[in-house]
Formats: C-alpha cells, structure tokens, sequence
C-alpha cells in the first residue's frame, strides 16, 4: 500500500510524531535535576529547529550534541532566569499581602517587567541553540529579537502556556501533554522564527571570513557575532 510507504505524508506525519514524543520525554527527563533545564530546553529547541526546517536530524543525537555543547551557558542563563522568576513572584505575593498607597504603580511596573522578561525568555535559548556568544550577548540578542518579532513573540507565548493551561482544564489528556507538551509548542516556535533566524544567519555567514567559520559537525552553532548591531540595522526582517 503506497500510503505506507516510507516517503508517504501518513508515514511521514507518524515519523514527525515519534520524534516529537521521544524529544519530549528526553527533555524532560533532563530537566529533572532543575539545575539541567537551561541546556535541556537548548537541546529541545535546536533539534526543533532542525525538525521544522525539515534538516536531517538525529533525534537523541543531535539532543546530546547540544546540550553538551551548551551545558556551562545553558545553566548560567538558566539560574539567571530562575532568580529573575522567582524574584518576581516574591514581590506579586509581598505586593498582595501588604495594603500601600502606590501599590497599583508598582503592580504596573511589575508587571511590565515580567512581560519584557517573558519576551526575552521566548528566544534565550533558541539563540543559544542557534549562534555562539557569551551569556550577556545572548540574553541582549534574545530580548531584541523578542521585541522585533513582536506579534510573532506574542503567539509563542501563547503556544508555551497552552499546554498546562489545557491540563487545567482536561486533566485526563495529562499523557498527551507528558509526551507532546513541550516540544510540539518548541516545534510550533521554531516553524515561526525559523525565517527569521535564516536571515540573520545568512548576514553573519557573509559578514565572516570563510577560515573563521567552524566545522558544523563539531557544533551547530557556527555563526559567532555581535547579533544585536544586525538586528537594529534592519528591524523590517521577519
């Protein structure tokens, strides 16, 4: 039957799920320790990639490539955005549980800060997935293209609470949203900023001399730049 072959869309479709399920459990299982989930998320994030653009991708392969590659980053940026959450949420509880007269300013401003964090939380670890720079540069980089891909940002965020929001409210599906609800959202992501991150790259692959570029089999992640200067340099491409 032709609709079982190998190269068929249902066969084709059912690959693209095994490979969501088993990146999800991996990632999963690697963001059990807490102190992993930065470069755990890297990994999910770089095969996702990879998965959308239709690449040859080794799914445990690639997984294990990159989180090691990304293991010293991911981690400090993940320790800096657990302090940024968990500073956050203490000042919402202290604002209320005390009774002040600017209190609805500080709520504002609080809020506003935790929205800019979510916007760079949206790509920190898709370009540490994707570009090679240092953790300050990479956070910088990922807070302008948040800002940048704007509508794009918005949606992601919704495709990343999705998941819990429907085991809320379905909490039968809680087996669906064990082996999809991480990576079908990072996948999602990736279809969206793919095009865009496509560009960049093709700037920095031009701005770079050909012996500065590494052996993409050594690392993925073979566009080492000053991104943010691109980015404000043309802020129409998306």
């Amino acid at each position: 039957m032709k609709f079982l072959d190998l190269d068929s869309p249902l066969m084709q479709v059912l690959n693209k799920v095994a490979d969501l399920m088993i990146l999800n459990i991996l990632t999963m299982l690697f963001c059990i320790p807490v102190i992993t989930v930065g470069p755990a998320l890297t990994a999910m994030h770089y095969v996702a990639l990879k998965m959308a653009r239709d690449e040859e991708c080794y799914i445990a392969r690639d997984f294990f490539k990159s989180f090691r590659i990304n293991l010293k980053q991911g981690t400090a940026i993940w320790l800096i955005e657990l302090f940024i959450i968990v500073v956050l949420a203490g000042d919402f509880m202290i604002m209320n549980q005390i009774d002040i007269s600017f209190g609805k300013v500080l709520k504002i401003i609080l809020i506003v800060i935790a929205f800019v964090a979510m916007f760079t939380f949206m790509f920190v670890f898709p370009v540490l997935a994707k570009f090679d720079n240092t953790v300050l540069r990479t956070i910088k980089n990922a807070f302008f293209i948040g800002i940048l891909q704007f509508p794009k940002t918005i949606l992601m965020m919704i495709l990343s609470v999705l998941p819990m929001g429907l085991f809320l409210l379905f909490p039968q599906i809680t087996p669906i949203i064990f082996l999809f609800g991480m990576t079908v959202p990072a996948w999602l992501s990736a279809k969206l900023y793919s095009g865009y991150f496509r560009r960049l790259e093709d700037q920095i692959t031009e701005a770079n001399a050909p012996a500065e570029a590494e052996d993409p089999e050594e690392d993925g992640r073979i566009f080492k730049d000053e991104l943010d200067e691109s980015l404000v340099e043309d802020p129409r491409i998306g």
